[in-house]
């Protein structure tokens, strides 16, 4: 049983490396092969996001709504992060931030919201405007001033790109499954945080959510989309791996509560140490709920 144990992972190893590693790099006879698949590789893909299992109302004894903050400046969350220039870099590298803008102008993800209750969807047309900031400069306005038309060159556009992503705000559900006797995490949302587009060349600009995605409308295209894996570059996790699997660090900044759901720094101000170890506080109170659970 050993053996055959053994060589079953070794299969799935194999397996798996075959299916994410960058197709066919070590055949191409051009550059143009590079990534291109053969139809025997495409014969036996059967790649797709592990599908959740239905959970039954009445099997969730304890549940917690939280939403966390993705901090991109720590080392954990640069896969979320990288590569913010893509001019020099292949096609398929890119960073969480474009696969979400390339999916919701493509139509591949339909359902983006205005907050995290997704009460109020959005289309693209009208999130351009966090998304980008025309201006005209002053010679421009004397051109308008004096009756003229408007030169492209007195055209101030700024937009939002990948390196202005600050953080990434989360929404999950914490549940405890009386079933399988386990506490398990669902993520329910994800959103871009960026400085507000009118600002965003002050010191010290507020960061805003520039849109709501649901997670689970978003997850085929965050499957095909692949992280970068400092460990072994020929293996890279999916967004929606490193996501569900939550192979980065976040803090809490909000759970569902009597007060309105507010946050943290709504009763804990002006004190980051405090809050921090208020997120702690959050944390350890969702934990010990499943520990109590085999406490006689």
């Amino acid at each position: 049983m050993k053996l055959k144990s053994f060589l079953l992972t070794v299969a799935t190893v194999f397996t798996a490396s075959s299916m994410f590693a960058q197709a066919n790099i070590l055949n191409a006879k051009s550059p143009e092969q590079i990534g291109v698949r053969t139809e025997a590789q495409k014969a036996v893909d059967n790649d797709k996001p592990l599908e959740y299992g239905y959970v039954d109302d009445r099997d969730i004894l304890f549940s917690k709504m939280v939403w966390e903050k993705v901090v991109l400046d720590e080392r954990a969350n640069f896969p979320l992060y990288y590569p913010i220039d893509t001019n020099n870099i292949g096609k398929d590298r890119r960073s969480l931030y474009d696969v979400l803008m390339k999916a919701v102008k493509d139509g591949k993800i339909k359902n983006i919201y205005d907050d995290s209750y997704f009460t109020t969807k959005r289309t693209l047309k009208d999130i351009e405007a966090a998304l980008v900031k025309i201006d005209t400069t002053e010679l421009g306005i004397e051109q308008l001033n004096a009756g003229e038309e408007l030169s492209p060159e007195y055209i101030n556009r700024r937009d939002i790109t990948a390196a202005d992503i600050k953080e990434y705000h989360i929404k999950g559900l914490w549940y405890f499954d009386k079933r399988q006797a386990e506490m398990k995490y669902r993520l329910l949302g994800i959103a871009p945080v960026a400085p507000d587009v009118n600002f965003i060349d002050d010191e010290e600009p507020d960061l805003v959510p520039l849109f709501w995605v649901f997670f689970p409308d978003a997850r085929e295209v965050l499957h095909e989309a692949k992280s970068f894996n400092n460990e072994n570059s020929s293996m890279p996790f999916s967004f929606d791996h490193v996501l569900n699997a939550r192979r980065f660090h976040g803090y809490i900044f909000r759970e569902e509560n009597v007060q309105g759901d507010r946050a943290v720094t709504e009763y804990v101000s002006q004190n980051a140490l405090m809050q921090l170890l208020e997120s702690e506080r959050i944390k350890d109170k969702i934990r010990d709920f499943e520990l109590d659970m085999w406490t006689y």
